[in-house]
């Protein structure tokens, strides 16, 4: 993480999630938001997603254990964002092409959990890959548009872009992605001007001329998240989701 994170960050967040583990046993602690999106700037906060595994004697308990709530603290200057689903649930998004959860399970910017987990969870999550994801993909692009027409950020600019980017990327290539660099093929090329703003800090807002230009083009990108010509199945193959189930149950059983 030496190229995404300061030194210090990475402590702080170390630190944070080694305190978390202690509360639970997390599969994935992934790092989110504009570092993995490849657009962090120096008052970008650390939003970390999770996924954990509740303990088996619990979920079938007549009090099964809801997710933790959501933290935001600030740590020596570090403002961290913390948040985690359980295992069964985010299996469940992913087979109906949930994104926010399928980038949890094949994110780059791993900063804990148990990685011999996580890399069965990709090699039995991967097969079910569907076009179901370009609906949530084109409604969170949607969404992060009409945060952008009601202040024309850069930030809201490249949210859109981003996960526009995202969802056609796995239509088309079948592969989880998030960083815009990695998705050239799918952001206009004028993205760097963005770029160059908001690495500068995390507001700054365009110009009406400019934003009025952008808003065409951030239009463009969520029309194109559609799922004509994606090598990608209709719906998850059946025998996917029976492997995807058969694996919960035997890391529920691991996990008594």
């Amino acid at each position: 993480m030496t190229d995404v994170l300061t030194a210090k960050q990475q402590a702080v967040a170390d630190a944070f999630l080694a305190e978390r583990e202690r509360d639970r046993r997390h599969l994935v602690m992934y790092l989110s938001g504009a570092h993995a999106y490849g657009f962090p700037s120096p008052d970008s906060d650390l939003d970390l997603k999770c996924v954990h595994v509740a303990p088996t004697r619990r979920l079938v308990g007549l009090s099964p254990p809801s997710d933790p709530p959501d933290r935001i603290v600030v740590i020596d200057g570090v403002e961290l964002d913390y948040g985690s689903n359980e295992l069964g649930p985010v299996l469940d998004g992913c087979l109906k092409g949930n994104g926010n959860y399928l980038e949890r399970i094949f994110g780059a910017l791993v900063l804990g959990g148990d990685r011999a987990l996580l890399a069965e969870a990709r090699e039995v999550v991967r097969p079910t890959f569907s076009r179901r994801c370009a609906r949530h993909y084109r409604g969170f692009a949607t969404s992060q548009l009409k945060s952008f027409e009601e202040k024309p950020t850069a930030k809201r600019a490249l949210y859109v872009l981003r996960t526009a980017a995202s969802g056609r990327h796995l239509l088309m290539r079948g592969e989880v992605e998030t960083d815009v660099a990695n998705m050239r093929d799918f952001v206009p090329p004028e993205i760097d001007e963005l770029l160059e703003i908001k690495r500068r800090g995390e507001q700054s807002q365009l110009s009406s001329e400019r934003a009025e230009l952008w808003r065409d083009r951030l239009r463009a990108a969520v029309a194109a998240v559609d799922s004509d010509g994606s090598p990608l199945p209709v719906e998850p193959p059946e025998a996917a989701i029976a492997a995807v189930d058969a694996w919960l149950v035997d890391v529920r059983q691991r996990c008594w």
